[in-house]
């Protein structure tokens, strides 16, 4: 049996064993784990049932393992992307007024044309239309919206009717256990202590707890959360994707998934020493597990799920197959009987996972050719975009509008692609449309 699992983990090819695969798993998981109390609170504000998304996130986290661990067999997992689950909440449910049903059959659809567009190999083509440096920008915007979210909630930064924004106050408890989260995972991090974010949750929530600043639980482990309210909610509302401004979303949540998952393939194939003469083995394996656990996921009841960066952490301890990835989806199963602890995890808690997610996101930046002003300028309207217009779609719109303006003034007009022509003014429509 277990000579079995390791010829089909191809272990010897890659030389590793069950030891470490094991290992690799429990230290990717144990990173990533904060996602289940992350992402209830991101999508709660929208109006969605907190449990059901926990459960939602779990099962779909779960499913994206194992899809990744037996097809592609990559020591990558797949989770609920933080950035688009912030598109998702603050800039269509909130700032766009869509109900959350109807955003959730919005994932849905543009899931059902990832399938496709993976199927017939566009993917590829269409990600290797865009310029390397504006899928940075867009890695590093969602960094800085993410992190000002975090900044936001965990009360470090505050709105000013004079200044727009100014520093929180101090004189607020919960403002000072955002702080002490804060400082604790950057030094965490800092020591490269594996699952650093996770362990810094877990001591800012005791220090909460201890100091009353966080109600007790009533208990710690119980029963499954129902997926009433969001099971195939999608399914019955995607007769409401009938306005211009609707597609657009969708055809966003299809672009800014396009850009995270592929860049973070790239970069774990990277570390994992996967890529052979500029190419990564079994990638379309790999896109077919992220996308069908996209659908799986709006069809359970949660936003767009992706290759998760912090895989990167069981490659670090040698995580070579799918087998870690298959351990993370087991592990994920298991958490699901945790859900009591969603009322200890508050958004003071969670604050500072998403600042350092932004801070790690931010690390793209350093792709952009900052020295050429024509890629330069949309590069930083789309990074600075996102977090100042408080939407991810926005700041992308923003970015390639100005990028075609810039190379045509350079005189390099010929190296944009035709796609970033026609996107340029699918995004003037966008920008029309949303402020009419």
């Amino acid at each position: 049996m277990l000579n079995s699992i390791a010829k089909y983990f191809e272990f010897d090819e890659r030389h590793t064993n069950f030891r470490t695969e094991i290992i690799a798993g429990i230290t990717t998981f144990v990173s990533m784990v904060y996602i289940l109390f992350v992402n209830p609170n991101v999508l709660g504000v929208s109006g969605m049932d907190k449990g059901a998304v926990f459960t939602a996130t779990a099962l779909a986290s779960a499913f994206g393992c194992f899809m990744m661990g037996f097809i592609a067999n990559y020591p990558i997992a797949i989770s609920a992307s933080l950035g688009i689950n912030a598109f998702f909440a603050y800039s269509v449910v909130i700032g766009m007024k869509v109900s959350w049903q109807t955003a959730l059959a919005g994932v849905f659809v543009a899931s059902v044309i990832f399938m496709i567009l993976t199927a017939l190999k566009l993917r590829e083509k269409i990600i290797d239309s865009i310029p390397a440096d504006l899928k940075a920008a867009i890695g590093g915007g969602i960094g800085l919206f993410i992190a000002f979210i975090g900044l936001s909630d965990g009360g470090l930064v505050q709105a000013n009717k004079d200044t727009l924004v100014s520093l929180g106050s101090l004189h607020v408890g919960t403002t000072w256990l955002t702080i002490f989260g804060l400082l604790i995972t950057v030094v965490l991090m800092s020591m490269r202590v594996p699952g650093a974010i996770f362990i810094g949750m877990v001591l800012n929530a005791i220090l909460g707890m201890s100091t009353g600043l966080i109600p007790l639980p009533h208990q710690w482990v119980s029963s499954i959360p129902s997926l009433k309210p969001t099971f195939g909610v999608a399914l019955s509302h995607v007769g409401d994707i009938n306005s211009v401004q609707l597609i657009v979303v969708v055809l966003t949540f299809l672009l800014v998934t396009f850009f995270d998952t592929a860049g973070t393939l790239v970069g774990l194939a990277e570390q994992a020493g996967f890529i052979k003469n500029n190419k990564i083995p079994r990638i379309g394996h790999a896109l077919i597990a992220d996308s069908s656990t996209m659908l799986v996921g709006s069809v359970l009841g949660t936003s767009p799920m992706g290759a998760f960066v912090e895989s990167s952490a069981g490659i670090a301890v040698g995580g070579r197959t799918g087998f870690t990835a298959i351990i993370v989806g087991i592990l994920f199963i298991l958490g699901t009987f945790f859900s009591p602890l969603l009322t200890v995890i508050t958004s003071q808690v969670t604050a500072p996972a998403l600042i350092i997610v932004g801070i790690l996101m931010a690390q793209a930046l350093k792709n952009v050719h900052w020295e050429q002003f024509e890629i330069a300028a949309p590069a930083f309207i789309t990074l600075v975009g996102m977090p100042l217009t408080y939407s991810i779609a926005d700041g992308i719109a923003l970015g390639f509008i100005t990028y075609p303006i810039t190379m045509i003034a350079a005189r390099r007009g010929k190296e944009v692609s035709a796609m970033m022509y026609a996107l340029a003014v699918v995004f003037v429509i966008f920008l029309w449309i949303l402020n009419n």
